[in-house]
């Protein structure tokens, strides 16, 4: 074996070598007279590194021909390399090894032998070829000079490498050093590499570097060009446009974009309206001659995508079968025969005639009699798709209208945007707490509402984002309210109102075991085997822990139960629990409410009234104290100024009838009155305490007792003559559940009656009359 190297002893040591240890390389060519780290790992490489750091450091390393292969067999590996001395060898904690390698000479592989540990090669070294020195040097200048054209341009070589190559005079050297610092693929590195001549690894050089000056003066060219389009905007927006000069550069023919393609082929599928179309098409052309990350592109993107997402033309298909809805609205729902009857009529003339408009129903009803649940039983028994929109403390016109597209960040209304959601242009809208809009400087959302809940209006909805009207006349509209009074008269004139009373004790307990113990037994993991309760633990535990109108606290206390008996039975305290009425104090502490003992009995200047609360109906206590003083009408707790007016009409009426009801001749002068009505923090109005206001003042003042298991419920005129109040079925309730035997109601109010249930009716003594004088007269019969 010849060599060739700096001095004659290394020259000497790599001679005598016969054998050395061969290190496959992945992804890296390495040259003579380079020094590089490297990191091993794998299992043969590594015993090659130890075998050659036993005996001389002298290791072969050749490139593999592909870098994913893990495991090289011998023709995998270029037959070309370098002999390379090791400088350093570091054993590192995950077991890899990292050297440092200087390459010392051009070596061919004359044989490889695989010793299952690691491979050892024969080489023979390869002597440089003497070059004549007559063009050589004009070579140099080339390569050097084009080398230092690529410095100056690029940003990935450091400047100081031409502080290294000033100095070199040999070819073949330089041309080593130089490669090294090109962005080459392994192949190329190779073939400079496998050039023995100097001049003929210059000349491949020279290759690569005009190649290489030539892609970075087309760079060069394109980064100007696009600096004066753009004048440094964002940089995706750079990104686009250098690669739309890039395409340019290579003359690439231009595609269709394929945002556009994709908007022109939902446009097609949508069916849209021609003038929906026209105005489609007409921002679409605007986007394309937009750039793509400007402000506006990304507004006309929303507005399209907004356009082409509403059902235009699409139709759900509504179940009209009147058995199959009426068995789904029982199954979910007891009672609330009214809301039941009203939807089967509205089938029975959709089957008459399909087209129809639908009707826009208002339930108003106390917290947790079922409106909203009703409203989705209807959606699920005519296969209606089914949306709400909670309107509690709405306030801005544009939660209903949308915003105009010349704002930031405009958006259309919520209407809109329940419609884009359900994806028919005929769903159930659950318009919820209707009635507790409000208004401010941004507008009315309750005068926006009339015009989507107008059969006369609402086929030509104009949201202020779309720009134009959509259809609503198919969508059912099926709006909730706790109180009627609150919501705007024009909105209320739209709707049909349904109201929904309060339930009777069996309602409850009913629903109770049709509804809400199978979901409570469900929700809790318990069963049937392991959970009971007899029905009059149940009416004890309405009559006793809840005082509500609905049954949302009932199901509140059931939770409760459950979980004291899941949580038994998880402690193996029990296996099983049947709840009796004598246990639910265990469960769950003293009674809330009592049947008031005092209800029996007689009070003086004191009387019961009935009232009808956001809450369903409750009683309502109203005192009356006459004090020496100066005859001033004093009056407290919280009262609004409809009621203040019927206190003074109270007071009024007493004065006129003062002789025939024997009252002091001079209390208006010398005494003062004043009318208290408990629970001071609640506020509270209306006409129909009148009656139950003269009654107490009329008792304090003659000092007769006025029952105390009597309710009333009535406004009073100055005549004494008795008119009709709303409300009546609530008030009724609320009195049985407390207690009241006896009831004096205005005549007017005589066809309310039929909706109280009859085992209510006989419960209570019911009394109507039309004048003051028939309520004192009965009450003087009851003393």
């Amino acid at each position: 074996m010849s060599a060739k190297k700096e001095t004659g002893e290394e020259q000497k040591q790599i001679e005598e070598i016969e054998k050395m240890p061969l290190l496959p390389l992945r992804g890296v060519v390495v040259f003579p007279n380079m020094v590089i780290p490297l990191m091993v790992g794998r299992p043969k490489s590594m015993a090659a590194l130890e075998k050659a750091m036993v005996e001389n450091r002298l290791i072969m390393l050749a490139a593999q021909k592909n870098e994913e292969i893990d495991e090289p067999e011998p023709e995998d590996i270029y037959n070309l390399g370098t002999i390379s001395e090791i400088k350093q060898l570091i054993k590192l904690p995950d077991g890899s090894i990292k050297i440092i390698i200087e390459g010392l000479s051009r070596a061919e592989i004359d044989s490889i032998q695989d010793n299952e540990e690691f491979f050892e090669v024969e080489v023979s070294q390869i002597e440089e070829v003497e070059e004549k020195e007559d063009d050589m040097e004009a070579l140099i200048r080339l390569v050097t000079d084009y080398f230092e054209d690529i410095v100056k341009s690029s940003k990935r070589i450091p400047s100081e490498v031409m502080m290294t190559i000033s100095n070199i005079e040999d070819g073949g050297r330089l041309a080593d050093i130089l490669v090294t610092h090109l962005n080459l693929k392994v192949r190329e590195q190779q073939s400079v590499l496998e050039k023995i001549s100097p001049r003929e690894r210059l000349e491949k050089l020279f290759n690569y570097l005009e190649r290489e000056r030539e892609i970075m003066t087309a760079e060069r060219r394109i980064e100007s060009r696009i600096k004066q389009q753009v004048e440094k905007t964002q940089k995706e927006y750079y990104l686009r446009e250098q690669l739309k000069a890039i395409k340019e550069e290579l003359d690439s023919e231009e595609e269709d974009d394929e945002e556009l393609f994709e908007y022109r082929e939902r446009i097609e599928q949508a069916m849209l309206p021609e003038e929906v179309r026209e105005k489609v098409e007409k921002e679409l052309d605007r986007l394309s001659n937009m750039p793509q990350m400007s402000a506006e592109a990304v507004v006309v993107r929303n507005y399209l995508d907004c356009i082409l997402e509403l059902p235009w033309q699409k139709e759900g298909k509504d179940r009209l079968d009147i058995g199959v809805a009426e068995k789904i609205l029982d199954e979910d729902h007891y009672g609330l025969e009214d809301i039941k009857d009203r939807i089967l009529e509205y089938l029975a003339v959709r089957q008459l005639s399909p087209d129809l408009k639908s009707p826009i129903i208002c339930l108003v009803g106390a917290p947790g009699v079922g409106k909203t649940s009703l409203a989705r039983s209807v959606a699920r028994a005519l296969e209606k798709k089914f949306l709400r929109i909670s309107l509690g403390g709405v306030r801005d016109e544009a939660e209903i209208r949308g915003h105009r597209r010349t704002y930031v960040g405009s958006r259309p209304g919520r209407i809109i945007n329940a419609m884009r959601n359900a994806g028919v242009k005929n769903p159930l809208f659950l318009l919820d707490e209707v009635d507790k809009m409000s208004t401010d400087f941004r507008g009315d959302p309750s005068s926006a509402l009339l015009e989507v809940l107008d059969p006369e209006q609402n086929h030509e909805f104009s949201d202020h984002y779309l720009e134009m009207p959509f259809d609503l006349s198919k969508v059912m509209f099926i709006t909730t309210a706790n109180v009627e009074h609150t919501i705007p008269p024009a909105l209320l004139d739209r709707m049909e109102v349904i109201h929904l009373p309060g339930y009777t004790m069996e309602e409850k307990v009913e629903i109770a075991r049709r509804h809400l113990l199978p979901r409570q037994i469900k929700e809790h993991a318990l069963s049937e085997e392991r959970f009971s309760i007899t029905d009059q633990a149940l009416r004890t535990l309405i009559r006793e822990h809840t005082r509500e109108a609905g049954v949302r606290t009932l199901e509140r206390k059931l939770a409760t139960l459950m979980r004291k008996v899941a949580r038994s039975i998880v402690e193996k305290k029990v296996k099983k629990a049947k709840i009796d009425a004598k246990d639910l104090t265990d469960y769950l502490g003293p009674p809330l409410y009592r049947r008031e003992e005092e209800r029996g009995k007689s009070r003086v200047g004191v009387a019961t009234g009935m009232a009808y609360t956001e809450t369903g109906g409750d009683l309502l206590d109203i005192e009356v104290a006459v004090v020496p003083g100066s005859g001033k009408l004093i009056l407290t707790g919280k009262l609004g100024e409809v009621m203040k007016e019927s206190a003074q009409a109270a007071m009024s009426y007493a004065r006129s009838r003062q002789k025939q009801l024997s009252l002091p001749d001079d209390f208006h002068e010398k005494r003062d009155v004043h009318i208290h009505v408990p629970q001071g923090a609640v506020p509270k109005d209306g006409p129909s305490a009148g009656i139950t206001i003269a009654l107490a003042l009329i008792s304090a003042l003659s000092e007769n007792p006025v029952p105390g298991d009597v309710a009333l419920s009535g406004e009073l005129t100055l005549r004494g003559r008795i008119l009709g109040v709303g409300g009546i079925k609530n008030k009724v309730l609320a009195a049985h559940r407390t207690g009241i035997k006896k009831i004096f109601l205005p005549k007017e109010t005589e066809p309310q009656l039929e909706d109280i249930p009859d085992d209510i009716r006989k419960d209570l003594e019911i009394t109507l009359v039309e004048h003051m004088d028939q309520v004192l007269q009965l009450l003087e019969k009851r003393d």
